[in-house]
């Protein structure tokens, strides 16, 4: 079955701190509702427009982004949580997905959530070193990250971690130990985001002054390759890389490694890392044969990766077989 996620923005709410990364209207795209406080009436009818549009075989999650849900008055989550529950008791909706900060997770919290048939709780790391976490104003401990995971695990949840790669004070060495740092720590997956300089945002300032200097694009793009295979080594799938792009977004760009399709560039990276890999050991490979889904991948924007490689003369007497019975991901010589 396919899944839907219904996205529900709470943008910013919730959240007394401001991090210099932050503005959070621009990234979710909402900015007509950045100081609106949606009911709960808002919310069932946004619900209700997106299954009247959906398949009725989906499985379907109602997601609160954009804020530290946790993070509001007890009776505004109720408000928001009870919106829901008609659509899970008629059985149109299957869970709840929330998003909040570390430090606005207890015992009690995860007992409440569960109680509202909250399924999937993501908390934003963005980093697990405490200079980082204390240069970009983020107000908890990495202390406090271990403990929000170790609760929400305990209780049931499925856990998500969002880290933010390229904040001031950080460095790739203390990026990698982050990942590795949250890969034992063990949530069901991640998402990584490179830090870009919104308009409105602290960084802003920091940029303008030369104080603060973003990753290139080319530099995020390895980073989050190496810290996708960090994670996934241990098993936690890495669900996202980059911001959902938006008109919104792109214009509040200010600097930074921005791409639309950031994540493509990633695993097209790793693509060509391994088929170079391969080749280079073993010259007697004459196919390649990949899913025809990742045929665009495979080739890189504009064929660049295949490009690079003929340079390399490594695809002399090799063809590509792209054929449609061959799972995703996966990628086969022969």
């Amino acid at each position: 079955m396919s899944q839907l996620i219904i996205p529900i923005f709470i943008t910013h709410q919730g959240c007394p701190h401001r991090c210099s990364f932050c503005n959070q209207a621009p990234v979710t795209g909402t900015e007509e509702l950045y100081s609106h406080a949606l009911s709960a009436q808002e919310v069932v009818d946004e619900i209700a427009t997106w299954l009247q549009r959906s398949k009725k075989n989906s499985i379907t999650q109602v997601a609160f982004y954009g804020g530290s849900f946790t993070g509001l008055p007890e009776n505004r989550q109720i408000e928001l949580l009870e919106a829901v529950q008609p659509f899970i008791n008629r059985g149109q909706v299957t869970s709840i997905r929330i998003s909040t900060r570390p430090d606005y997770i207890t015992d009690h919290t995860a007992i409440f959530l569960k109680r509202y048939n909250v399924d999937t709780v993501e908390i934003g790391v963005q980093s697990l070193n405490q200079i980082v976490l204390d240069a970009n104003f983020r107000g908890h401990t990495t202390r406090q990250v271990e403990t929000a995971l170790h609760i929400l695990k305990k209780g049931g949840f499925r856990v998500g971690a969002q880290l933010l790669l390229g904040l001031p004070g950080d460095s790739t060495k203390s990026a990698i130990h982050s990942a590795k740092y949250l890969a034992k720590l063990g949530p069901h997956f991640a998402r990584l985001y490179p830090a870009l300089v919104l308009k409105g945002s602290a960084l802003e300032s920091m940029y303008t002054n030369g104080q603060y200097r973003p990753l290139s694009l080319h530099k995020a793009i390895a980073l989050c390759s190496r810290i996708k295979t960090v994670l996934e080594e241990s098993n936690i799938s890495v669900i996202r890389m980059g911001l959902q792009p938006s008109r919104a977004l792109e214009a509040s760009v200010i600097a930074g490694p921005y791409h639309p399709a950031l994540g493509e560039l990633v695993l097209s990276r790793a693509y060509f890392k391994t088929i170079r890999k391969t080749l280079t050991k073993n010259s007697s490979i004459r196919q390649i044969n990949a899913s025809a889904r990742d045929q665009s991948i495979i080739l890189g924007q504009k064929k660049s990766s295949i490009n690079r490689l003929n340079s390399l003369r490594l695809l002399d007497n090799v063809t590509f077989n792209f054929n449609d019975t061959i799972a995703r991901g996966t990628i086969d010589f022969a």
